[in-house]
């Protein structure tokens, strides 16, 4: 069967399971299989191999069972990157890349500015931002050693300069760095305990600790944020969609210029402050 019209089938049979985009999703899951891209796909004239079909006949029904499309292909596009994504390493979502554009305009003008990613996961963030500014040092953090390997892996991988320590938020971070942060950058767990449960099954195939968090994760960033930023260094994160007014407030206590920015949905996505 020429691929095009196995693609019809397989978007048939995802969008009858509930899959979102069916035919996106079949696309590059065929595309995953047969190791080409979207030319190439449609270019191929001849069928699938039997070890072909059985990959892609088992990717399709492990999608629609619930397992995220970037844990079958083991890669995620981010912010012009492509990154290697594995379970029990939150994968980066696209609505993400808005924090990045909004750090990057907070450094303009800044000169070899000093980045830390606390909560890094696969390193998007960090990895995004040093190649938007190759003069950057930049160091990223992670409580977990699956994330902390997985980000070197990708730093590794693309060539970006990126120190990814262990340990949690910003207690890693070398000693002789307080008080000469630039950016403070960081996208933590934000979803509402109470709303764990009705998340799609895609998303709760995610470490339920880098989804599941609250006030208490802003506090503790802002606090040790504080002490280790220059003056005018920037702290950016991403927030939940509802809680803006509660995270500005909590950096409002020690953040001066404190703004909400919102994502290209129109909503609330990022809070910035600005160390006095």
């Amino acid at each position: 069967m020429r691929p095009a019209r196995l693609i019809a089938r397989a978007a048939a049979y995802l969008e009858r399971h509930g899959v979102e985009s069916p035919r996106a999703t079949a696309e590059i899951l065929l595309m995953h299989v047969l190791g080409t891209d979207r030319a190439g796909l449609y270019a191929r004239a001849e069928g699938l191999d039997a070890r072909q079909a059985r990959e892609f006949g088992r990717a399709l029904c492990q999608r629609c069972a619930g397992t995220p499309l970037q844990h079958l292909t083991g890669e995620q596009a981010f912010h012009r990157l492509r990154l290697e994504v594995r379970p029990g390493v939150f994968v980066p979502r696209p609505e993400t890349e808005i924090l990045v554009e909004g750090a990057r305009r907070e450094l303009r003008g800044a000169e070899h500015p000093n980045i830390v990613d606390p909560r890094t996961g696969t390193g998007a963030l960090a990895l995004a931002l040093k190649r938007e500014r190759p003069d950057a040092t930049v160091l990223a953090t992670d409580v977990a050693p699956e994330a902390v390997e997985l980000a070197r892996l990708n730093a590794g991988r693309l060539g970006l300069e990126v120190d990814v320590l262990l340990g949690d938020l910003l207690a890693p971070v070398p000693e002789d760095l307080r008080g000469w942060v630039d950016l403070v950058v960081s996208n933590p767990p934000y979803v509402p305990e109470e709303e764990y449960e009705d998340l799609p099954p895609e998303v709760k195939a995610e470490p339920r600790e880098a989804l599941v968090g609250g006030p208490e994760v802003y506090e503790r960033l802002t606090a040790e944020a504080v002490r280790w930023l220059r003056d005018g260094g920037v702290l950016a994160v991403e927030i939940h969609a509802e809680a803006a007014e509660a995270v500005s407030a909590i950096l409002g206590r020690s953040f001066a210029d404190v703004r909400v920015h919102r994502d290209l949905a129109g909503r609330d996505r990022v809070v910035t402050g600005r160390r006095p």
